[in-house]
């Protein structure tokens, strides 16, 4: 971990406006000097002599003006390389290997019959880069800790594949099942980074752009958070990005880089695939996408590495006194070296040089094959070893490799550089004998011309395999490995849950914080106590989670250099290097990011940790459900709650922070247990089932979801023969109808609860009506599992027919089934098929708004008076009521009139 000395100050190249000139004697005899070097040697020479001053100035840690872009050549100049300590030769024979299987695996998965697709244009611009990592840099875990942790651009993973059978990880049949996971399996092959659907290989999923970078950063945060508390060693873990230059544009790849500076990870580097090209065409034609990356990347406070000419281009740029090459190259958009890319060399010696005579000169005694293969930095295996150490080596900040490279790069004329390059997947036999030609390898033209290409194995016992093995022995085992090694937690008993199943007595409090209630009692667990990381956007007041400020801390690993405006409180801000909370600002995605890291440390680190995020339920799902789909594929657990859940319950706010639709947005993910419960002790019982099946003996690759309300009720106390099993499974019967002759049921969800007990109460006061209220904790569970038994009895009809909980659970009771909840009737409406009964739902569909809380739910028609009505109209459909009683009813609780109703609890506001 970076000292405070090696970090980053609060100004960064500050430079004094208002300091007085205290010797304007020796001030003048500097700028005197200055001024003859222009006279005399010109103003390139002056440039560099300038450069040279602040190069000295920031070893010295004296304060300069900060360069946003610097010339477009390495940073790292070639007398400041280091020794390349590898074998070159056999690294290129390994690299031509790798490229060829790579490519082959994805033309021979569009033959006829199949066509599943694939892409071969990015490994082979990026796979010089990766060589180099996997020689000599990325660390295993065999030496039992979480080495280091990789994330490998989603399109390059037939590179990684191909890399994977040459060390006899992955086999001939595996490569001929890529695409094909199920019509080949147990052989088959994700088409991209997937750890759920490869659980022994792959670590982080990737290919949903955008996501890699910011996972990547919230990793290397992770990493130090765990070092820091104590609970894994990850000090010699270092966090890799591979990413590429089109891929920059998303918002989430730019998004926290900030973060990453500004605590100093130099754990992290970002290695940035810059070929120039998106999936369609020039990243910027008209500018230079490694010019714009420097700037963004040096103004948040990065390191930045520029990785663009190979070492052919070192004895032109050493003769380059006067600048002119280096100019050229400045001024030259990508567009323009796009095109240079697939050209000849006569058309660079003409267009790139031709036009200034003492360009012309330089290349004067190169013939053109010569110009034309003057190649680029991210192919150069010495310029890229060069630039790895420089990046793990260098402390206080976190690094970016810019890395210049070319589409397409050795698969021949109709690949290297097309703008249609990303979406070609098959080789022509002349692009295979070419390709092969370029790789020097072994394959006869008769085996390119008999079906399909065969794949390239130099054999097991050749040098370059032995060599491959040596150097991943040398570093720790094979990478991509995903290893669980942690052991399931010792969990809290049934004492840990006891209190919030007593209820909230006379005290009237909000689901939110029945929750805290019960997560201060488990935090106390001295088993499990310290594996909580609490994780919320800005909002642990609004959440009620400021009473964790003075124990738990929030996490700043240079601890609270300031005294605290609140100091003087009992809930006082506090930060601390060992904090336990993470506080990560308004950024959602940047707390989600935290998230999966967290939730995926039981294999990344073989550490168990419990995340708990807690944000507005409006900004999850709905914000940032690519990473809960990225969270699930990387099988991370934890709970998630959506606080202020509901479309009404925070109708202060209005429409942007209504949610009436995340319950159903979290039906939509697989690896998503979702829960809306009304009271404590269903929480407590959700709570303690959660822990078990993720972190108990038989771990499952779930997380879990609750949604929690900001809405003050009383909590009654557990029922003695409180169903147990119900609350887990989705529904149970919590309040049974006592008066009344007429049968009727009503299933309410969360909040909602509470408004069918008063209509259970006005049903059979005003209408003889007696009617069951049922709690529907989880409507997508119910689904769920509904869903499943279907399936078994479509697949399975000889054997006795699967009938579903729901089914069951209703079979025994009489009368219509309302539902009602505070969200989207789509919501209830998942179980109405398996409902044992005629079936009706209200709900809050539409856009919130701005009221109170009863003025909202008269809206919608979903407070204690609708449902009456609603069991009523399905009452008189049934012919069990008269049709007039309707309009009684609806004239009685006067339901057209939003200003009669209630206003309700006060609190809308956040």
């Amino acid at each position: 971990m970076a000292s405070g000395s090696d970090r980053n100050p609060i100004i960064i190249g500050g430079l004094p406006s208002q300091v007085p000139d205290f010797d304007p004697e020796e001030t003048q005899e500097w700028l005197d000097s200055l001024d003859a070097a222009v006279d005399e040697r010109g103003r390139e020479r002056a440039r560099y002599l300038m450069l040279r001053l602040i190069e000295r100035a920031r070893e010295k840690r004296v304060a300069v003006p900060e360069m946003r872009s610097t010339d477009y050549v390495n940073t790292i100049p070639t007398r400041a390389e280091p020794f390349f300590p590898g074998n070159e030769e056999i690294e290129r024979k390994i690299l031509n290997a790798t490229r060829w299987n790579a490519a082959v695996m994805v033309s021979r998965a569009q033959r006829p019959g199949i066509g599943v697709g694939g892409h071969i244009a990015t490994f082979a611009s990026s796979a010089s880069l990766y060589d180099v990592g996997f020689n000599h840099f990325f660390r295993g875990k065999d030496e039992g800790d979480g080495g280091d942790q990789v994330f490998f651009q989603g399109h390059a993973s037939p590179g990684i594949y191909a890399r994977a059978f040459l060390l006899d990880r992955l086999s001939e049949g595996n490569l001929d099942g890529f695409r094909q996971e199920k019509s080949k399996a147990p052989h088959g092959l994700s088409s991209y980074p997937h750890p759920r659907l490869m659980p022994d290989f792959w670590e982080f999923p990737t290919v949903s752009m955008g996501l890699g970078p910011i996972g990547a950063i919230y990793q290397a945060r992770m990493n130090r958070y765990m070092h820091a508390r104590e609970i894994a060693d990850t000090s010699k873990s270092h966090v890799w990005a591979f990413l590429g230059d089109g891929e920059m544009d998303e918002p989430e790849s730019l998004g926290q880089l900030t973060i990453a500076a500004r605590e100093g990870l130099d754990n992290l580097t970002f290695v940035v695939n810059c070929n120039l090209q998106r999936l369609d065409g020039p990243v910027r034609g008209n500018g230079k996408v490694i010019q714009e990356l420097e700037s963004v990347f040096r103004g948040a406070g990065w390191n930045v590495i520029k990785l663009i000419w190979d070492r052919t281009w070192d004895p032109l740029l050493a003769q380059d006194r006067d600048g002119i090459l280096v100019n050229r190259m400045n001024t030259t958009p990508d567009g323009q070296f796009q095109t240079y890319a697939t050209e000849s060399g006569a058309y660079i010696r003409d267009h790139f040089f031709g036009d200034d005579q003492r360009l012309r000169a330089m290349v004067e005694g190169m013939t053109d094959d010569q110009i034309l293969h003057l190649g680029r930095g991210g192919h150069d295996h010495k310029k890229i070893y060069a630039a790895f150490k420089a990046a793990v080596e260098h402390k206080g900040q976190p690094t970016v490799i810019l890395a210049k490279t070319v589409k397409g790069w050795t698969l021949g004329p109709n690949f290297e550089g097309r703008n249609a390059t990303h979406q070609m997947k098959k080789l022509t036999v002349d692009d295979l004998k070419g390709f092969r030609d370029r790789l020097h390898l072994p394959i006869s033209d008769k085996e390119l011309e008999s079906g399909a290409p065969p794949y390239y194995h130099p054999g097991r016992d050749s040098e370059e395999i032995q060599y491959m093995h040596d150097r991943r022995l040398g570093l720790g085992g094979y990478v991509p490995t995903r290893v669980v090694r942690s052991e399931p937690l010792a969990l809290p008993d049934d004492k840990t849950y006891a209190s919030v199943k007593k209820g909230s007595g006379q005290q009237s409090i909000a689901t939110t914080m029945a929750f805290v209630r019960l997560l201060k009692d488990l935090m106390r667990d001295k088993e499990i106590g310290k594996r909580f990381v609490l994780i919320a956007p800005d909002e642990y007041r609004t959440f009620g989670m400021d009473s964790f400020f003075p124990s738990a801390k929030i996490y700043n690993p240079l601890g609270q250099q300031y005294e605290s405006v609140d100091r003087e409180l009992l809930l006082a801000y506090k930060e601390s290097p060992t904090g336990q909370m993470l506080h990560d600002g308004i950024s959602e995605a940047g707390c989600t990011a935290s998230l999966i890291a967290a939730g995926s440390a039981y294999a990344t680190h073989g550490e168990p940790l419990i995340p708990v995020y807690v944000f507005y339920s409006m900004f999850g799902f709905q914000r940032t459900g690519d990473q809960f789909w990225q969270m699930s594929d990387q099988l991370a657990r934890g709970f998630v709650l959506g606080a202020t859940a509901g479309r009404t319950t925070l109708t202060g706010e209005g429409l942007q922070h209504a949610d009436g639709h995340s319950q159903l947005l979290a039906s939509t993910n697989p690896g998503c247990v979702a829960y809306d419960p009304a009271f404590g002790f269903e929480i407590a019982h959700i709570v303690q089932d959660g822990l078990r099946r993720m972190y108990g003996p038989d771990s499952e690759n779930v997380f879990y979801y609750l949604t929690v309300y900001n809405e003050p009720i009383r909590h009654p106390a557990e029922p003695a023969n409180v169903d147990a099993e119900g609350i887990i499974k989705g529904v149970y019967r919590f309040s049974e109808g006592t008066s009344g002759s007429i049968p009727a049921q009503i299933m309410a969800s969360g909040v909602a609860v509470p408004w069918a007990v008063e209509a259970q109460k006005l049903l059979a006061e005003d209408w003889n009506v007696k009617a069951d209220v049922w709690s529907a904790t989880s409507w997508n569970e119910l689904r769920r599992e509904a869903v499943a038994c279907e399936e078994h009895n479509l697949l399975h009809p000889e054997e006795e027919q699967r009938v579903p909980y729901v089914t069951r659970k209703l079979a025994g009771a009489q009368g219509p089934f309302v539902a009602v909840s505070d969200w989207m009737r789509a919501v209830p409406d998942q179980i109405a098929r398996w409902v044992p009964g005629t079936y009706q739902s209200l709900g809050a569909d539409g856009f919130g708004f701005a009221d109170t809380r009863g003025a909202a739910r008269r809206f919608f028609h979903i407070d204690a008076q609708s449902i009456v009505v609603g069991v009523l109209t399905e009452l008189a459909r049934e012919g069990k009521v008269d049709r007039s009683v309707l309009k009684q009813a609806i004239d009685r609780y006067q339901l057209l009139d939003v200003s009669a109703a209630d206003p309700g609890a006060a609190g809308g506001d956040a």
